[in-house]
């Protein structure tokens, strides 16, 4: 390993490289997602979002209109139609028996045991030839194997916005998750301060428990809150899943404050107050200015947690229409409509799609935050 002044040491390129794998490790699924969720619903089900550019092969199973709609043509009976419909595609192969679905070929003529010809052309145009004059409402069964153009639409994201509930559990995601991030960021900005830079008795002791609770597993305490919340009642309501994010959260969001705090320069509070500035007004002016990069990574743990979380809004909420949040109405969807991968697919982009807004606009701040509330000290 060179360590010549300008050259840059291996080691370095090894840590790039890692952080490029794994930044491309998360960013393919999350790209799945998306063009899978633009896909045509059919094509969804038949081939990877890898071939989404790429033409998709389908083998269907056509049934042509009943045989009492043939009209006459000179003195013969026929049946004349498109196996796509109003859609487009091409005919590799079709066939009339399910034991030989890919017997002929585009243009070639097929003939049933009941003297009927059947002709399928390249472009999906068919052609059914009958005998005599034909009788009957059932149709014949055609084969197809095709390849059909790359299909794009935006019916998935207009299905699950206005259809499958998915715009009020996207509102109710963000009724919960907004108060529920911001609270714990004030309430544990104000004790952070006060157990870096304040002396009273007990602080020690005080600073050693939020540290034990962080370890406490909130399991233990949902049902207990439960039952305090419905004897109080505020059980069910946004209120006490405010609350109760609120709590679970404060533990580590008073930890890593408190510790960027407490490794601010003294100097500068102790000119402030030297120049008459109250507690309040050192922490509105200097300590939270100079704070923002911890904020910051704390809103975006606390943002994520709460967005995902599934548990404790199961708990708190219930499963009251109304207040269904995202991941219980994916829960629904994947029980109700778990063959339909593109009203899953368009689903958990919407739910992803706001983790990732917040993530992206205050990443440059996470390293930095987390970095200095986790080793700095005072």
């Amino acid at each position: 390993m060179s360590t010549t002044v300008g050259t840059r040491p291996a080691l370095t390129w090894v840590v790039h490289i890692a952080v490029l794998m794994l930044v491309i490790i998360w960013t393919i699924p999350t790209l799945g997602i998306l063009i899978s969720s633009f896909r045509d619903k059919d094509q969804i089900v038949t081939s990877g979002w890898w071939t989404a550019l790429a033409p998709a092969e389908r083998n269907v199973v056509f049934r042509a209109p009943a045989p009492n709609e043939a009209v006459e043509e000179d003195g013969r009976w026929v049946l004349r139609g498109n196996v796509f419909g109003e859609g487009s595609g091409t005919v590799g192969a079709f066939g009339i028996s399910i034991q030989r679905p890919t017997e002929f070929e585009p243009g070639e003529t097929a003939e049933t045991r009941d003297g009927e010809l059947i002709t399928i052309g390249e472009n999906g145009d068919f052609s059914i030839v009958y005998p005599e004059q034909p009788e009957g409402e059932r149709g014949q069964r055609l084969f197809v194997a095709s390849q059909e153009p790359p299909k794009f639409t935006t019916e998935n994201y207009e299905t699950v916005l206005f259809s499958e509930g998915i715009g009020q559990s996207f509102i109710n995601t963000l009724t919960v998750t907004i108060p529920a991030t911001i609270i714990p960021i004030l309430i544990a900005a104000y004790a952070a301060y006060a157990l870096a830079w304040m002396e009273f008795p007990g602080r020690a002791l005080l600073l050693a428990t939020i540290v034990g609770l962080i370890v406490v597993p909130l399991q233990m305490a949902l049902i207990p809150l439960l039952r305090l919340y419905n004897d109080i009642g505020v059980g069910k309501s946004f209120i006490g899943i405010w609350l109760a994010h609120t709590g679970f959260g404060l533990p580590l969001a008073i930890y890593l404050l408190r510790n960027y705090i407490a490794g601010l320069p003294r100097e500068i509070l102790e000119s402030a107050r030297v120049d008459g500035a109250s507690d309040f007004e050192i922490f509105r002016k200097i300590i939270l200015p100079l704070s923002f990069p911890a904020l910051a990574s704390f809103a975006i743990f606390q943002f994520l947690w709460v967005w995902n979380d599934l548990l404790v809004a199961t708990v708190f909420l219930g499963n009251n229409e109304e207040q269904l949040v995202m991941t219980a109405r994916l829960r629904e969807l994947l029980g109700s409509r778990g063959g339909n991968w593109e009203i899953l697919s368009a689903s958990a982009f919407v739910a992803i799609v706001v983790p990732i807004i917040v993530f992206f606009a205050l990443q440059r701040y996470l390293v930095r935050g987390l970095l200095a509330g986790s080793v700095k000290g005072g």
